[in-house]
């Protein structure tokens, strides 16, 4: 075999459906419109963020840049393969944050930083959340805990306002995942019509 016949069975493996976990295939072209449509939607996210945190003048650039990025991450959680995905993983990332802002709010209105305490918020969390039958947020009411109560060390002065931001900080990334997914979905749905016997 020849190089040039060498190289175009590598094009044709690479340009070949990607499988996915549920058995379907997805081409090439949707895996990079999908890639393309996140990357846009996580620039989207970063700078609607950055914007709002830079006209508070509380909030520091590190501020900024930690809000931004907490968006990204949201924005990311919920972008999924289908609108009705992306829902769930939408109201999943809400309500371990929101839980995550009530617990670290009330403790940083009374207490500062202690890895004690940020234990303790996790430990509650899970707590809470098993008992009302949703331990699949535990994972991200636990690491938002953590993220926001180790910010609130890094910046003790303002601590009680960190709960604050990253709540707003998920509300624009998931808002942004949200019409991100439909917009995209619905562009793939009508670029690939189904056929009228399926």
């Amino acid at each position: 075999m020849n190089g040039s016949a060498l190289n175009q069975m590598k094009l044709d493996e690479a340009m070949a459906p990607i499988e996915k976990q549920d058995g379907g295939a997805i081409s090439m072209s949707q895996a990079l419109g999908m890639a393309c449509a996140l990357a846009i939607s996580c620039f989207i996210s970063f700078a609607v963020i950055i914007h709002i945190l830079t006209r508070a003048y509380f909030v520091s650039r590190d501020d900024d840049l930690l809000g931004g990025m907490w968006a990204v991450a949201a924005t990311i959680f919920v972008y999924r393969e289908s609108y009705q995905q992306s829902v769930r993983a939408a109201l999943s990332r809400m309500a371990g944050t929101l839980l995550s802002f009530v617990l670290c709010l009330a403790y940083l209105l009374i207490f500062p930083f202690h890895v004690w305490g940020m234990a303790a918020l996790i430990g509650i969390g899970t707590i809470a959340l098993t008992l009302l039958g949703r331990s699949e947020d535990i994972i991200t009411t636990g690491i938002t805990t953590a993220v926001v109560m180790v910010v609130a060390g890094i910046s003790p002065q303002h601590a009680w306002i960190q709960p604050i931001l990253r709540l707003v900080d998920t509300c624009v990334g998931v808002g942004v995942g949200i019409a991100s997914a439909r917009i995209s979905l619905s562009i793939a749905s009508r670029s690939n019509p189904q056929p009228s016997g399926a």
